[in-house]
């Protein structure tokens, strides 16, 4: 039972994208996701992929942080950070 070609919608470029929404570095990711920095390291500097639970646990943590991905017909996933102030 393989897994298959599969989407990922978290990408380099959008991992890099949502730590800067938030201002974290790649420790701060590393910390609030409970993976190593070397493992965000080099999936940003597309020198490996992640798994799947690896990707589960950044989005969590971008999630928690008020990250929103938001599918963009015709464009793929995009980012926003809802407006906090209430």
């Amino acid at each position: 039972m393989g897994q298959g070609a599969r989407e990922t919608i978290l990408s380099p470029a959008l991992c890099r994208a949502a730590r800067g929404l938030l201002d974290w570095t790649q420790a701060d990711l590393a910390e609030k996701a409970a993976v190593s920095r070397s493992t965000i390291r080099d999936y940003e500097g597309h020198h490996h992929d992640i798994h799947r639970a690896t990707e589960a646990q950044l989005r969590l943590a971008f999630e928690e942080g008020g990250v929103r991905f938001v599918a963009i017909e015709g464009a793929g996933t995009g980012l926003c950070l809802p407006n906090r102030a209430g």
